[in-house]
């Protein structure tokens, strides 16, 4: 990589040169990470902490979700709050390689879990009479181990065929994290190759399970015709979040890579949408009609003020 590779490090512009645009950048920056480090995690200690939450898959892969979000989140936004507080924005080489490896790493593995999270609710609407025979805790540890295993596959093939091109320069990014396109787009060489291969590896497998969840979908809630009136108000709240998020995930992803392999002037506005309001978004979604969490997060601040009293 060193014989090849000049740049020792990259010059992002980030959402503006504006002294004062960025402080107000940074405040909101800081506070939507606070807020979805806060909520993620929220959920994960909330689920850990019922037995009776744990010990439902569906929790369970919640409570990997809203993980993968948090690690998610603080791989790509405190770089964005610190640059925010400077004028020149840098991140060196291995940084930016780094950000992008756990970056692909973790939306791949979400990616996943979101499909396991629509077969999961698919038993339970669709086969119910099967659901603790099908969705057995052997399985739920091979899905995450499958989730865990495919990012890494994923972001590992991603980044080898970045690292074996030459970066001589120029090597500012357009940009105020370190994406794909932009970086591809500083190699000193022709990237029209790899970077079709991208979108087939990226934008293509976001269009093909998007379309599978939606229809996936459509056939839970085409099923619950047959089910009692308060069957279906609970199948529809859990199934409309489920949705909700999926809508919110796949739709960025589709965005920013299911296209040429070239940088566009609305990148910046969806690299904040999934970097900075879907994290954001997804505790909301999950808690705002979900009774069960809840009450399960009543219980647990119950029991945390017994114990301070």
């Amino acid at each position: 990589m060193q014989n090849q590779s000049f740049v020792s490090e990259f010059v992002l512009l980030g959402l503006s040169q504006n002294p004062n645009v960025q402080k107000i950048v940074f405040v909101i920056f800081l506070l939507s990470y606070m807020a979805t480090l806060g909520g993620n995690l929220l959920i994960v200690v909330t689920i850990i902490s019922s037995s009776a939450l744990l010990g439902s898959p569906m929790y369970f892969f919640l409570a990997f979700l809203s993980l993968l979000d948090a690690c998610f989140s603080t791989v790509i936004t405190p770089k964005m709050i610190v640059d925010s507080l400077h004028e020149k924005k840098t991140i060196s080489f291995e940084g930016c390689m780094t950000q992008l490896f756990a970056g692909h790493l973790f939306a791949a593995a979400e990616m996943i879990v979101l499909t396991v999270m629509a077969y999961d609710r698919y038993v339970a609407i669709c086969k119910p009479l099967h659901y603790s025979s099908v969705m057995n805790w052997r399985l739920c540890g091979i899905l995450m181990g499958v989730a865990w295993t495919g990012g890494f596959l994923h972001s590992t093939i991603q980044i080898l065929f970045v690292l074996q091109l030459p970066f001589c320069g120029p090597n500012v990014i357009d940009n105020f994290v370190c994406e794909l396109y932009p970086v591809l787009e500083l190699a000193c060489t022709d990237t029209r190759v790899f970077g079709f291969f991208v979108v087939a590896n990226s934008g293509f497998m976001c269009i093909i399970i998007f379309s599978l969840l939606l229809v996936s979908y459509g056939v839970i809630l085409w099923s619950l015709r047959t089910h009692s009136i308060e069957g279906q108000r609970k199948a529809l709240s859990t199934c409309g979040s489920h949705i909700a998020v999926v809508v919110l995930f796949f739709v960025p992803c589709i965005v920013t890579h299911a296209r040429p392999p070239s940088t566009f002037s609305f990148d910046k506005m969806v690299t904040i949408f999934y970097t900075i309001l879907t994290p954001l978004l997804n505790p909301l979604i999950y808690t705002i009609r979900n009774k069960e969490v809840q009450n399960a997060m009543r219980s647990m601040w119950s029991r945390i003020l017994l114990v301070f009293k």
